[in-house]
């Protein structure tokens, strides 16, 4: 059965991923996203975050080419200032394919996209997978200086193992290139053996090249 697709105002940005389960603010200065923030809180504040590919910038005030999978969400919290720039903060939902993108008289660009669903979170290996997440971030953060009770206690809380991948992805692992590959694997047992090995590679980095615990 074919997905109907949505309609959704694009913020392309370079090397930033919006994976759903996490928040993202943004400080919003051009004029074209100014209007797009307007037009989003006037309607349903929904809008997708999009990476662009490499070489954006001989393109950037056209269209420059975009990555095909993104993430979508919706405004949470928006702050006018007196300039005419905008604060907000944006909840990710899902992800989402671009089919097209949509011929529009706005300043900023607008996509047909088709929602992405999670496949294979119920598979037995993912509850294993999420358990080495969970430690390797642990020791990733301590490593770092930054390793602490509360911190294990977050981990702990995160109970669905795609949750725990997506804020992972988006908070720890420093590679835009691996993080955009994590946001496109809909299949969450491959998402999280590929995070896994992410945050194993940067481990050893950290700790300049000793096997990991």
């Amino acid at each position: 059965m074919a997905v109907s697709p949505v309609y959704l105002p694009i913020f392309p940005l370079p090397d930033v991923t919006f994976f759903p389960h996490t928040l993202l603010p943004l400080h919003i200065f051009e004029a074209r996203y100014r209007a797009m923030i307007t037009d989003c809180l006037a309607r349903d504040r929904r809008l997708s975050v999009v990476r662009l590919e490499p070489g954006y910038e001989a393109a950037y005030e056209g269209k420059p080419p975009v990555c095909p999978v993104a993430g979508a969400g919706r405004i949470v919290r928006c702050e006018r200032l007196a300039t005419g720039r905008f604060n907000v903060l944006l909840r990710g939902e899902q992800r989402i394919r671009i089919a097209s993108e949509v011929p529009t008289d706005t300043l900023y660009r607008v996509a047909a996209a088709v929602p992405l669903t999670d496949v294979g979170a119920e598979r037995p290996a993912v509850a294993e997978l999420a358990r080495t997440i969970r430690a390797r971030c642990v020791q990733i953060l301590e490593a770092l200086g930054r390793g602490t009770d509360a911190l294990r206690e977050s981990l702990e809380a995160l109970r669905s193992p795609a949750e725990l991948g997506d804020q992972v992805a988006s908070g720890i692992i420093p590679d835009a290139a691996v993080r955009q590959t994590l946001l496109e694997e809909p299949d969450v047992e491959r998402r999280l053996e590929r995070l896994t090995t992410a945050l194993d590679d940067l481990f050893r980095q950290l700790t300049r090249g000793r096997e990991p615990r």
